[in-house]
Order: C-alpha cells, then sequence, then structure tokens
C-alpha cells in the first residue's frame, strides 16, 4: 500500500479547535473525504492515517465516525486527557474499534516542557502499552531530551515522532542556526530508541518562498538517522496548505527521496507506515 501517514479532516463548527486562527481562511473552514480524494486518488494513495487536531474525545469519537464511513482511513490517531484518570476507561472503549491506532497529546500546545514526565499521568503511557497502542510524539526540539527519557521508560512502547520534531527550518533559511542541535538529538532518539519518524510538516516550518534545498538537510539527516524502514511520509493536510498545496509537498519529498532504493521508498511512503500502525 501507499499510505499517507497524516492528515486531518475537521469541522470548525464543532468548536472544540482551539489552535485554530479564527481568521484563517484557509484553515478556519471545514475539510471531508470529499475534498481530499482527488489528490489521493491522483498520486495512487491507497490509504490515509487520520491524526486528531483537537484536545477532546468528542473530536476521536468524530474521527472514528468519518474513518467508518470512509474507506481510505485506514486507522485514527485520537486524543485523552492524560491529566484525568477518568480517561483511562475512554481509552478502554476507544481501543476496540477496528480503526483506533493510539493517541496524540498536544504537547507542543503544552507550556510546561516537563509535563510529559509529571508522575500523575504515567497512567496514560502504561495503559498504552498494555493495550498496544501506538503514541505520536507531537514536540519541538524543545522536547527532544524529555521525549528520550519517555522512551526510554517505557520502551516497549510503540512511537512515532510528529513532522521530524518541527526544526525551525525558517531559521535556517535566515542564516540563523537552528540544525545541529536538532540533528544530535534526533540522531541520539534514532540510536538509543526504536522510534518511528514522520517525513511530515516540513514546509510549514519553513517561511515563505521556500525552496527543496532548504528542507533537504533536514529531510535527508532523518532518513539517515532512522533509516527508510523507520521513515513514514506524511502529508499533514490540510495543514501543509499554509505553504503548499497536497501536490507540491508529494513530489517535494518524492524528489527528496529521489536517491534512494526502489524498495527504500516504498518504505516511506507506505511499508513503515503499514507495520508501525499495523494498516490492513
Amino acid at each position: 500500500m501507499k499510505i499517507d501517514a497524516h492528515q486531518h479532516y475537521w469541522q470548525p463548527a464543532r468548536g472544540d479547535y482551539d489552535w485554530m486562527p479564527q481568521d484563517n481562511g484557509t484553515l478556519n473552514r471545514p475539510y471531508w473525504p470529499a475534498d481530499l480524494a482527488p489528490s489521493l486518488a491522483r498520486h495512487d494513495i491507497d490509504g490515509t492515517v487520520l491524526v486528531q487536531a483537537a484536545a477532546t474525545v468528542e473530536e476521536t469519537e468524530y474521527m472514528l465516525g468519518l474513518a467508518d464511513a470512509t474507506p481510505s482511513v485506514k486507522g485514527v490517531v485520537g486524543w485523552i486527557d492524560f491529566d484525568d484518570t477518568y480517561h483511562l476507561a475512554s481509552l478502554k472503549r476507544l481501543a476496540r474499534h477496528p480503526k483506533f491506532l493510539g493517541v496524540r497529546p498536544m504537547i507542543q500546545d503544552i507550556p510546561e516542557v516537563d509535563w510529559m514526565l509529571r508522575d500523575e499521568i504515567q497512567w496514560a503511557y502504561r495503559t498504552i502499552v498494555d493495550l498496544d497502542l501506538t503514541f505520536d510524539a507531537l514536540g519541538f526540539p524543545q522536547h527532544i531530551a524529555n521525549f528520550q527519557t519517555l522512551l526510554a521508560r517505557y520502551p516497549s512502547m510503540r512511537v512515532v515522532v510528529d513532522h521530524v520534531m518541527k526544526p525551525q527550518i525558517r531559521e535556517a533559511m535566515a542564516g540563523r542556526e537552528a540544525f545541529s542541535d536538532w540533528a544530535a538529538g534526533m540522531t541520539r532518539l534514532a540510536e538509543d530508541t526504536d522510534a518511528y519518524c514522520k517525513l511530515s510538516g516540513m514546509v510549514t516550518e519553513a517561511a515563505d518562498g521556500w525552496t527543496i534545498e532548504d528542507l533537504r538537510p533536514f529531510a535527508e539527516h532523518v532518513i539517515d538517522a532512522f533509516g527508510p524502514a523507520r521513515v513514514m511520509w506524511g502529508s499533514d493536510w490540510p495543514v501543509c496548505r499554509l505553504q503548499a498545496e497536497y501536490d507540491v509537498w508529494h513530489d517535494t519529498a518524492q524528489a527528496l527521496t529521489a536517491h534512494l532504493s526502489a524498495t527504500e521508498r516504498a518504505d516511506i511512503f507506505g511499508g513503515s507506515a503499514a507495520r508501525f500502525y499495523r494498516l490492513r
């Protein structure tokens, strides 16, 4: 299968997308499966992983309803409140759905950098492991050290790093240092853990007027560090539309991986996601 390992559908009128700018016409509008279907067909993509965009269980249930009605959605990464132990029951209930894959706390939006290591939320990681679910690690370079600590604490937890941990590509484009610390941290994650990494979200970390050469060092480092068998391509659609339409980012990712073998490219554009998420 050719898989888009990270995309979103949403309906802002639901009222729980707190991060969404109300005055942003690109983001603040509904996105449905019918909107994405032409791009999936154009690029022979067999299925997608639908990822949470709101910090509510209700949105996860909404996505599972979409997944039930949309054959191209192979699985859903949802959300629970790690700060509320009553959500243990919610996680167990959601895990019974055949398309529920795992969870993604919105760590990038939590002001406390060390939140993920707080004693009172460890029950959530233990439950993820016990239920054999996945964990999408959404953060910034400042979170890498804590993610490494977390993954060492739960070595059997199936973890994928979202959006190559959001390096500040726009800073690098402006001639400021943004590569070395991020690269060293990602190498440590790759070498010391079994985590996978999503080749996604890069264009939205770049400045206007970005080129493929602005992205190349970051993409090549992730592929070299994790290896193609642990890297999966994702569109991050429709967020990617802030800087590039689906077709542009897909073709850019194809160009960034053109030097790899056919087998390695097949891993990045489907095989790795299918293995990690155990997609049917």
